[in-house]
């Protein structure tokens, strides 16, 4: 299923518009997987209606196909009760999705984060561990809305959290299993200033760049804050707001993931946002526009567009090892 791009005023040149697809989706999880653009989205419905997870892919951010139902509640045995927020990484020709189900309250009750694996971007996938990878509540943080990023020394780090406290945990090789930091502690808070949830973490000019969700999910003043630290793990000391509602585009705008063009420091934001026709909280739709940075790194406010951007092909391997 694609969706047509729209043109700009002047009449010549296709954009992406946003939303990029039709159908209320939110929590996307941007990627490049074997030269293609991916979007790795929760279906935004009432918890007991999210029961699987679609995909979508483009070859120039501009014309988008769907994939339905890449992983199901049914192929993962423990989960009972809505799953959300993926987050997809490839590591050694196999592709791991990391996610939320159940909503878990306390340690009594089964649910948290899971991991599936495929050999392909689009799957299918299936249950990795047959059990969640995180299941209790660590330092206060709900293990919910993982964010998986691997560092240019290889290592894997695995970001998550609710209730206003966030975590960080060491991936193994394997990726299904947790390793120690140097100090001994698995589970390390890292919680800044205002975080709710939705983590995101970028790596920039040897700067890391620390993303996350802040106010309610369901209501208009969902945004994005975001800190920058020298190290992984922080200290992560919030620097601004640079995703929120625009009262003349649409409100709720939070949740997001980043892409970055191979071998260019040119960066676009991938995030949900209501439209203001709505007011229902799942009526949410996923949006992509440029994030841009300015003085001494910091990153620019995000001007949220009905346009999106233009069509942007991947560069091909030869340019980007030159």
């Amino acid at each position: 299923m694609e969706r047509s791009s729209i043109v700009n005023l002047n009449g010549n040149e296709r954009r992406s518009g946003n939303p990029i697809f039709p159908g209320w989706y939110a929590d996307p999880e941007p990627r490049i997987f074997a030269g293609r653009y991916w979007v790795y989205p929760t279906y935004s419905a009432a918890y007991d209606d999210q029961t699987f997870f679609d995909a979508f892919y483009s070859d120039d951010l501009v014309q988008w196909t769907k994939v339905e139902r890449i992983l199901e509640m049914k192929d993962i045995s423990w989960a009972r009760r809505a799953m959300w927020a993926p987050s997809p990484i490839e590591r050694n020709g196999r592709y791991y999705y990391y996610f939320a189900a159940n909503d878990i309250q306390n340690n009594e009750e089964l649910g948290g984060i899971g991991v599936a694996v495929a050999d392909r971007p689009e799957g299918p996938y299936r249950d990795a561990l047959g059990k969640p990878l995180i299941s209790r509540f660590y330092h206060g943080a709900q293990p919910i809305d993982p964010h998986v990023f691997i560092d240019d020394d290889g290592q894997a780090y695995l970001y998550y959290g609710g209730w206003q406290h966030c975590n960080v945990v060491k991936l193994n090789e394997d990726m299904v299993s947790t390793m120690p930091f140097s100090d001994g502690e698995i589970y390390k808070e890292i919680t800044p200033e205002n975080f709710v949830e939705g983590p995101c973490m970028i790596k920039r000019e040897g700067k890391y760049y620390f993303m996350w969700a802040e106010g309610g999910w369901g209501g208009p003043d969902y945004s994005v804050g975001y800190a920058v630290s020298d190290s992984p793990v922080g200290p992560f000391v919030r620097e601004a707001k640079i995703l929120q509602q625009d009262p003349e585009v649409a409100t709720g705008a939070g949740h997001h993931g980043v892409i970055q063009i191979p071998g260019e420091d040119e960066w676009y934001i991938v995030y949900h946002r209501r439209p203001l026709t709505e007011t229902a909280a799942n009526h949410r739709e996923v949006c992509i526009d440029r994030m841009e940075f300015g003085h001494e790194g910091r990153i620019k406010p995000v001007k949220l567009t009905f346009e999106g951007v233009p069509p942007r092909p991947l560069p091909t391997r030869e340019k980007i090892d030159s």
